[in-house]
């Protein structure tokens, strides 16, 4: 039995779904709404009084891997507009807080899939068909809580799927292929 899309094994990650009303002319989808109740809870924003102050478009290509990001003071809620990812979520909280390892799950979402990702979860996706990723963040950019570590740190051991491109591997920015350890990132992070 597959699990409910809501369900998740790490705290303050829910992952669900959009409805799509189509006719002949196209659709229509409701990405949020205020009144919905959608639970900005301290314990997963990192801030009493957050809100959604950002809404961001991502496209990426077959074969890109962004990741794996972190946030101390943001967190992202992503909407699969079209296409298809491989997300993956490492829970940092564990080891930073010297209860144990980094917790790691993953998930295919595919068009109108959802997920959201409190601060202290790492996230990454790789694009595994052409990707449109709307995300909704409660903190405005300003690079100073972009932070992550290696994808491929194999201390953490996502299981990424075969990479749909012609040589096999993911097509990286620098930053993600500069990346520290999750070891190095808790170092800094504890310092």
């Amino acid at each position: 039995m597959s699990p409910d899309p809501g369900d998740s094994l790490l705290p303050g990650v829910r992952w669900g779904g959009i409805a799509r009303h189509g006719d002949v002319r196209g659709s229509f989808r409701e990405l949020w709404r205020a009144s919905a109740g959608f639970d900005l809870d301290p314990r997963w924003t990192g801030a009493p009084d957050a809100r959604f102050v950002q809404a961001n478009l991502s496209t990426s290509a077959a074969g890109v891997l962004r990741g794996l990001h972190y946030h101390r003071r943001q967190l992202d809620h992503w909407i699969v507009a079209s296409g298809r990812a491989l997300v993956a979520l490492v829970d940092v909280r564990p080891a930073l807080e010297g209860r144990g390892p980094a917790v790691v799950e993953t998930r295919e979402l595919a068009a109108d899939g959802t997920v959201t990702i409190p601060t202290g979860v790492a996230h990454g996706f790789l694009a595994l068909a052409p990707l449109e990723l709307i995300y909704l963040v409660t903190n405005e950019y300003d690079g100073s809580d972009e932070l992550g570590f290696a994808w491929d740190d194999p201390a953490v051991g996502v299981e990424w799927p075969d990479c749909p491109t012609p040589d096999g591997r993911p097509i990286l920015s620098e930053r993600d292929r500069h990346n520290p350890t999750l070891a190095g990132l808790i170092e800094r992070l504890r310092t």
